[in-house]
């Protein structure tokens, strides 16, 4: 894991959520995907933002950290020998490939590369 990549938090209703990160924290508009069920928010200058995934399109959204790795298969198929068992294989995202998974204690937890 080299980094941080972002930190994925689910919401009921996007609208109220913008409002609150956007307005009522004064956290700075990164991407606005609505459309897609998600928008994103930069935390003062770091790069990893905070992502709100709109339950209604990700009903299955869990508050997720993922983190920013060299190749994603790589190290899928590592963790996967390791026993780490996948919510899915790895898919593209705009950037890269990503994979989630859970840990043993149930937090979410994703990896991501940028190729």
């Amino acid at each position: 894991m080299k980094n941080y990549d972002n930190y994925f938090l689910p919401v009921d209703n996007m609208e109220d959520a913008k409002e609150f990160y956007g307005k009522t924290l004064g956290l700075n508009l990164k991407f606005d995907f609505s459309d897609m069920g998600m928008s994103s928010y930069n935390v003062g200058s770091e790069e990893p933002a905070i992502i709100l995934k709109d339950k209604n399109k990700f009903p299955e959204a869990k508050p997720t950290i993922w983190f920013v790795v060299d190749s994603v298969m790589e190290t899928y198929n590592d963790l996967k020998a390791k026993g780490v068992e996948f919510l899915s294989p790895p898919f593209r995202i705009r950037t890269g490939n990503a994979v989630e998974f859970d840990d043993p204690f149930g937090n979410r937890l994703g990896i991501t590369d940028y190729d």
